[in-house]
């Protein structure tokens, strides 16, 4: 009962992450993303193993084709999962096992894998796609949620008893640092997409605040002077 998008900006070499589930804090099961080397996601009936593995194949110079049959050889369950995997060029590939609830599946394309189980049906994987590819130019982590809120708009999750809300959802994009640049969650709400869309639009505000003050301490103001200065619409 959830759905993702795995993703490189070609411009910046940006790779990002973007999900939303019925399930609870779901920002805190994203291990494996890393700044030039790429992504895995292992969602449905989850091996959290598998991540960190991929991202270590990755770094050695794997494909994404090989680590994914590296996890198939490593995992007797491989058919309860859905995985997506990209390298750092944003070559990709997915699976969704047979042993996955319905429906689900996947889509790979250029730079990008959307991908969901226990979704409403195809519709709203295509609808994860036209929301990633619908502005291009805007930046990465903006396309990541563009793409769940067309998830969401297109049904979503569904249980025994019909729609199930999102109640948690998180991006998260690297760049150059070992760490992520940007890095926003929500653990439990009723309607996590709509809450996500206001925390990351707030973080973006103060982003530039944040970074600079570690790299020219000297330099730096206080945050209540940054606060004041946003107040003011300096």
């Amino acid at each position: 009962m959830t759905y993702s998008i795995i993703a490189r900006c070609p411009k910046t070499g940006r790779h990002g992450l973007g999900i939303t589930t019925f399930s609870i804090a779901a920002g805190g099961r994203c291990e494996g993303i890393l700044a030039g080397v790429g992504i895995c996601k292992t969602q449905a009936y989850v091996n959290r193993g598998n991540d960190p593995l991929a991202i270590d194949l990755l770094a050695q110079g794997f494909t994404p084709a090989h680590v994914m049959d590296r996890l198939a050889a490593n995992d007797p369950d491989h058919d309860y999962r859905q995985i997506a995997i990209m390298d750092r060029d944003g070559n990709g590939v997915g699976h969704t096992g047979s042993g996955t609830r319905p429906w689900s599946g996947h889509r790979v394309g250029p730079g990008y894998v959307a991908f969901g189980n226990v979704l409403a049906g195809p519709q709203v994987v295509e609808a994860i796609v036209a929301g990633f590819l619908a502005d291009p130019e805007a930046p990465l982590e903006f396309r990541l949620l563009s793409a769940l809120e067309g998830g969401r708009n297109a049904g979503g999750q569904v249980g025994a008893e019909g729609h199930l809300p999102e109640r948690s959802a998180a991006i998260r994009v690297v760049a150059d640092p070992d760490y992520p640049d940007i890095d926003v969650r929500v653990d439990l709400h009723d309607d996590a997409v709509i809450e996500l869309r206001r925390v990351l639009e707030e973080f973006k505000r103060y982003e530039v605040f944040y970074r600079e003050r570690g790299r020219k301490p000297r330099e730096a103001i206080t945050q209540d002077e940054f606060v004041a200065r946003l107040e003011r619409g300096a």
